[in-house]
């Protein structure tokens, strides 16, 4: 079964064709990627500071067409070839998800092939599954840490459409933070990588930094205050006239450690209370080393296991929705009618099968 992924959620447009044949042979998952493409706005976005939706919008567009050329050419795959259109439903931009949404419907109606609407937190959810290495495949039920710009989330993923939110952010989600922060000291938009580099060349001693409901009982998150909290250091340091390279770097560092270890705590709280042994780290911020590194190493100590996707697949990307469709259709056949069926805001535990 051959499936067309969409994804338009936000500032990335993404499309790529998924062969479900390595999967349905219990073969590594990763090789039913047939052919990719994806375009990031990034550049056209920075001259604002943040994402720009009705920019987002027109710019998904233009793309779509060329991207979706691309894509079928990479994987050889002629377009009647295709066994199913999925496209990103939500959440996202609401003018975002519309135009995949439109495209996805049109095509799927002009080639006569069911359509699949995926939650975009179940395509970045399910990406690990994706990595090369077979041998470290995580078994279900596992706990995900869903970790991104627009959101922070722990899951319970008992099977594939069967999700427990066990906690979630109060207020920022910490790739936002991240990127807040980076704009605090200085760095371009989006800072989040920008800021974890500079991190990298400093030391957090001197600071004393919030880590945030660290110790609360529950599962959720929250990191306005510690947002806060580099402000008061950055305006405290410009009146003392010692705002410099070397303080924007230990501030940085500080920072960073601060959020990786609310974040590492708290999913190791979370495969501790739901007994699970494998812990899947999806979403933008996955990709960051410090947070792997530390999740790595708690995770090692207490006899858990850590799956991150391929460093490609942590931000947006047509893979992972072509892969999460891919699955929905095999598992039920079901499909979603109507252009405009989007769902900006979603819970991720309304898909429970």
């Amino acid at each position: 079964m051959i499936v067309l992924g969409i994804e338009t959620s936000c500032d990335e447009t993404g499309l790529a064709v998924y062969d479900t044949g390595a999967w349905e042979a219990g073969r590594p998952a990763h090789q039913g990627v047939l052919g990719a493409a994806l375009h990031s706005q990034i550049e056209m976005h920075q001259d604002y500071g943040g994402v720009v939706p009705e920019l987002a919008s027109r710019d998904h567009i233009r793309r779509l067409i060329p991207l979706l050329n691309k894509a079928l050419k990479e994987s050889s795959c002629n377009i009647n070839k295709l066994d199913g259109v999925a496209y990103t439903q939500g959440p996202g931009l609401a003018g975002a998800l519309l135009v995949g949404s439109a495209f996805a419907n049109a095509l799927a109606v002009a080639i006569q092939k069911p359509l699949i609407g995926v939650h975009h937190l179940e395509g970045h959810l399910l990406s690990p599954l994706l990595a090369n290495d077979s041998l470290k495949k995580p078994t279900f039920p596992f706990v995900a840490l869903l970790v991104s710009g627009g959101h922070t989330q722990l899951m319970q993923v008992r099977q594939i459409g069967d999700y427990q939110l066990l906690g979630e952010t109060v207020d920022d989600a910490a790739g936002e933070a991240f990127d807040k922060t980076a704009k605090l000291l200085g760095l371009d938009y989006p800072g989040g990588a920008a800021l974890s580099k500079l991190a990298e060349s400093g030391k957090a001693a001197g600071f004393d930094l919030p880590r945030p409901m660290l110790h609360s009982k529950d599962l959720d998150f929250s990191f306005s205050g510690l947002k806060t909290s580099v402000l008061h250091q950055v305006k405290k340091s410009q009146s003392n006239d010692c705002y410099n390279e070397s303080f924007r770097a230990n501030l940085a560092c500080a920072f960073v450690e601060a959020v990786t270890d609310v974040l590492s705590h708290k999913a190791m709280a979370a495969l501790e209370q739901m007994n699970c042994r494998d812990l899947v780290v999806a979403g933008g911020v996955g990709a960051n080393t410090q947070l792997r590194k530390k999740l790595t190493t708690m995770a090692t100590a207490r006899g858990y296991q850590v799956h991150y996707p391929p460093i490609e697949l942590c931000t947006d990307n047509g893979v992972m929705i072509a892969f999460a469709g891919a699955l929905r259709l095999l598992q039920s056949g079901s499909t979603t009618h109507g252009a405009f069926d989007i769902k900006p805001r979603w819970d991720l535990s309304s898909l429970n099968t």
